[in-house]
Order: structure tokens, then C-alpha cells, then sequence
């Protein structure tokens, strides 16, 4: 042969078929008999053909093959924590089941990556967005890529006009956050503290800015803030965490707990941060449950945390990421992909009692 490397009219010459014939045999699309297919992969063993050209099933589809998981944080954040990793195991079981792939793009401070604007994707899976108005996501929809929306919201004007290009996929975790404070309310607890996920993009430690419009910003935090109010609940204090990290628990936990006469339960919202509040209590020699109860939300398995399991919510990450990726391979395709909303589960642990006021 006067080629360098085979070509796929080699294999076709070489298995006696079309070139055609021999495109669906990689494809696995259209028909075409087993025997054909096995004659036509066993001559591209023999000549040693690695397959079609990427770029050129590329130009021929339209399509790229990836689908963008765009994360609202930096990489070496996002998988410290265990309910990024296993959405993501998730997601990417459900894309590779179709042969499709992930690029995996971070998302910080408000801005728009360059891979957002400019990587050829079929479709964007976002997590922890602000919503409609989020710069990501608008930069997603001009560019015409669909967008599934993970623990995000269009609201129902946008998410009609987007029609087919836009899903949304979330968990219950308003009324799984009201479930778990009316427990520790049922408890006898009348006294609150909250150590929050981070507002928005502009992450801090401390109080939140009173200034701060409670519409904008991350809707997870926001849902689950709200689920405490529905609770009928006012926390006497609110610390703002940067990021859902055991050291920003800690650190939350140790501004409460180190105050005069502090709450006597802190519901964290989530198990990393709610795990940091115990390490703080134990460096401050109170008891949990005894003297102070707290709570999370994930359902994280922590044995290193032991004796100690948290009081929690269990929210089922990998079907999260799962319900993700078929959504985002519907909209490939161009069908509707109806809204998905997961339930959670309150999951009673060791590290809520009732105040020790209330057992006298």
C-alpha cells in the first residue's frame, strides 16, 4: 500500500465491503450484519487501523462527544468534598454509558472560564449556579449549548423560553433542612445556630453582609436557609462558610460555641461543615450531645469522626449525578427532559439530644 498508516478504505478493501459498509461497523449505528461487522473489525486488527479520526466524526456529526461539568469552585475544593465526587461518579456512569465524555471546567468568583465561552461541548451539566441570572449559564444559552441545571432553578418564565435546550435537576432539601430543625425542635431546642454554605461567588467567613440582597446568590444555600425559616425558626447567629470544608465548620464552630451562653443546637448545612462544628466542641471541652446538638445535611459516611454519627439528611448523590447525565444526553438528542426533583431523608445520629435544660 502506498499509504503510511491505514486509512479506513484500506479495511474496507481488506474485509471486501464499502467504505460505508465499513463506517458503520465503528459506528454501531444503521444496520448491518454481526458476521459483516466482525469481518470488518478483525481486518483493522490486522492492519494494524486505530479507528476513525476524532475531528472527523466530529465534522460529520456536528457533535463533539463531551459534555462540560462546570463547577461553581476551584478543582482542588470541589473534591475534598465527597458529595462533588460522587455526583460525579454519577454523572459520568450515566455519559459513559453513551459512549460520551467529560470536561471537567471549574467556575469561580462570577467570572466565565475560557473553556465556558470557547471548548466545543454538546451540552453543559452546571452545579451550584445563582440561577438564570448567572454568567455561566447565559453564556451557555447564547452559545446555543443546553444546560442542565444541577440544584439550580430557571423559574418558570425562563425555563419555557429555553424550552428543549434547558433541564433541571434537584433535591428536596427546603423541606428536608424544615424536616430535620422541626426534629430538633420536637427535641425541646429553642435556641439556633447555623453555620451556612457560602452565600455566592464572593465567599467569606464570618457574619453575612446585612447589605446583601437574600434573593441573589447560590439557591442550595438559599432553599436551605429558607427551610429553617419555614421551620418557624430565627437563628440567633449565621456564620457564612467559604466553602463546605471541615476546617470551615471548625472555625464557624468555634466562633459560636466560644460566645456566652451559645445556642444549644447548630444545624450545619452540610455534613463537612457540621463535622468541623464537633471538632470545635471537642477542643472546647463541651460534650455533644450533652451540651450542645448538631446537625447536617448529605448523609455522608464519616467514620473518622467516630463515636460520634451525625444527625443528618441523606440526599442520594449518585442518582443526582445520574438524573444529570441523562438529562443532558435528552437534550443532546432534542427531546424535553422533564424537571427532576429528588427526595431526601432526615437520618437520626448521635449528635443530637434534647438540651439539658429540658431533661431536668
Amino acid at each position: 500500500m502506498s499509504h503510511s498508516r491505514p486509512t479506513l478504505a484500506d479495511v474496507a478493501v481488506a474485509a471486501g465491503v464499502s467504505v460505508s459498509t465499513a463506517s458503520l461497523a465503528f459506528s454501531g449505528a444503521g444496520p448491518i450484519a454481526a458476521a459483516t461487522r466482525d469481518r470488518v473489525l478483525a481486518a483493522a486488527t490486522d492492519l494494524a487501523y486505530p479507528g476513525p479520526n476524532p475531528l472527523g466524526q466530529q465534522l460529520r456529526t456536528g457533535r463533539s462527544g463531551i459534555v462540560g461539568a462546570v463547577f461553581g469552585d476551584r478543582l482542588r475544593r470541589s473534591f475534598r468534598d465527597p458529595v462533588s465526587i460522587q455526583m460525579l461518579d454519577g454523572l459520568a456512569q450515566s455519559l459513559g454509558a453513551h459512549d460520551v465524555g467529560i470536561l471537567l471546567i471549574p467556575s469561580e468568583a462570577g467570572e466565565v472560564p475560557p473553556l465556558v465561552a470557547h471548548a466545543a461541548m454538546d451540552a453543559a451539566v452546571v452545579v451550584l449556579c445563582n440561577g438564570p441570572d448567572d454568567a455561566v449559564v447565559a453564556t451557555l444559552t447564547r452559545r446555543g449549548i443546553p444546560v442542565v441545571l444541577v440544584e439550580g432553578d430557571l423559574g418558570a418564565d425562563d425555563a419555557e423560553a429555553a424550552g428543549h435546550r434547558t433541564a433541571q435537576v434537584g433535591i428536596d432539601d427546603r423541606r428536608g433542612t424544615e424536616h430535620l430543625v422541626r426534629e430538633l425542635l420536637a427535641l425541646g431546642h429553642e435556641r439556633f445556630g447555623v453555620v451556612s454554605l457560602p452565600y455566592g461567588h464572593d465567599r467569606r467567613l464570618g457574619e453575612p453582609d446585612p447589605a446583601r440582597d437574600p434573593r441573589s446568590g447560590y439557591l442550595a444555600t438559599q432553599r436551605r436557609l429558607a427551610g429553617i425559616a419555614d421551620a418557624g425558626v430565627v437563628p440567633e447567629i449565621v456564620i457564612e462558610t467559604p466553602a463546605s470544608l471541615v476546617e470551615h465548620g471548625r472555625s464557624a464552630g468555634h466562633e459560636i460555641l466560644s460566645r456566652p451562653n451559645p445556642p444549644t443546637a447548630i444545624v450545619a448545612l452540610s455534613d463537612l461543615l457540621a463535622s468541623g462544628v464537633v471538632l470545635a466542641a471537642r477542643e472546647l471541652g463541651l460534650r455533644v450531645p450533652d451540651d450542645v446538638s448538631i446537625a447536617g445535611f448529605d448523609g455522608l459516611d464519616l467514620p473518622w469522626l467516630a463515636p460520634d454519627v451525625l444527625t443528618t439528611v441523606r440526599q442520594p448523590l449518585a442518582e443526582k449525578g445520574r438524573q444529570a447525565g441523562e438529562a443532558a444526553i435528552a437534550l443532546i438528542a432534542g427531546n424535553v427532559f422533564s424537571p427532576v426533583i429528588l427526595p431526601v431523608e432526615y437520618q437520626p445520629g448521635t449528635t443530637t439530644a434534647a438540651p439539658r435544660a429540658s431533661t431536668v
